[in-house]
């Protein structure tokens, strides 16, 4: 691939299960060790080289934006899409997409603002693939299901075994310019839909990923940095 692909940090959402803690703090500014959630997608972000970050918010966004500014002292740049109210993963993107097109950029990554990892970010910046790629783990409890299938490095529509989306992805342009602006889309149709046209390509992540879903998960998480239990973090 060429230059770093832009990355974007998914941070819109109203953070209703870890009330009563988002009731005066947006969900990406709770604290791990310290340090607030979403600053260490930032941190790792550039890290694996991607300087250029957009990131959507609605619930108390200004905090946001006041604690990361324009993301010069991470050696970031950061631009922002306000939502008036939350548009869903989709829509917040296709909202997002003028910040997201700059250079004639095709492709970008995504990563929701309320996982916590140690993915390697800078594999993405490696891919050769021109549709969609989806970073997936093994179920956890909150989701036995699962939510798609892996055979090989290709994601198919049916089969044994789904694994669980991360919320880490590289996604296209062209799966969004479809969306009327301003309303609100989920993602997961749009990517069942480019499943089933044998487009969408992925791996099976096992190392350290969570979601922080509840302040119990946001506890465990803060006490396994706390005793350096995390390789990378």
């Amino acid at each position: 691939m060429g230059a770093p692909l832009k990355a974007m940090i998914l941070a819109a959402g109203l953070g209703t299960r870890m009330r009563p803690l988002t009731l005066k703090t947006p969900k990406p500014l709770l604290r791990l060790n310290g340090k607030p959630l979403i600053e260490y997608h930032v941190q790792r972000l550039v890290q694996a080289g991607f300087v250029d970050i957009v990131i959507n918010h609605a619930w108390l966004g200004e905090q946001i934006e006041e604690y990361l500014g324009d993301g010069s002292q991470y050696g970031a740049n950061i631009q922002y899409s306000a939502e008036g109210q939350p548009l869903e993963t989709a829509g917040g993107i296709r909202q997002a997409l003028p910040l997201l097109v700059e250079d004639n950029c095709e492709q970008f990554v995504v990563v929701n603002g309320d996982v916590f990892t140690n993915y390697p970010f800078a594999q993405l910046n490696k891919l050769n693939v021109k549709g969609a790629y989806l970073v997936l783990v093994p179920n956890p409890e909150h989701n036995p299901a699962g939510d798609f299938v892996l055979q090989g490095s290709q994601l198919v529509p049916e089969g044994s075994d789904p694994y669980t989306f991360s919320g880490i992805s590289v996604l296209s342009v062209d799966m969004f310019r479809h969306l009327p602006a301003g309303e609100s889309a989920s993602l997961a149709p749009i990517l069942r839909s480019e499943i089933a046209k044998g487009s969408v390509n992925g791996e099976l992540f096992t190392g350290y990923w969570a979601d922080v879903g509840t302040p119990q998960r946001l506890n465990e998480i803060d006490l396994l940095l706390k005793e350096q239990q995390i390789d990378g973090l």
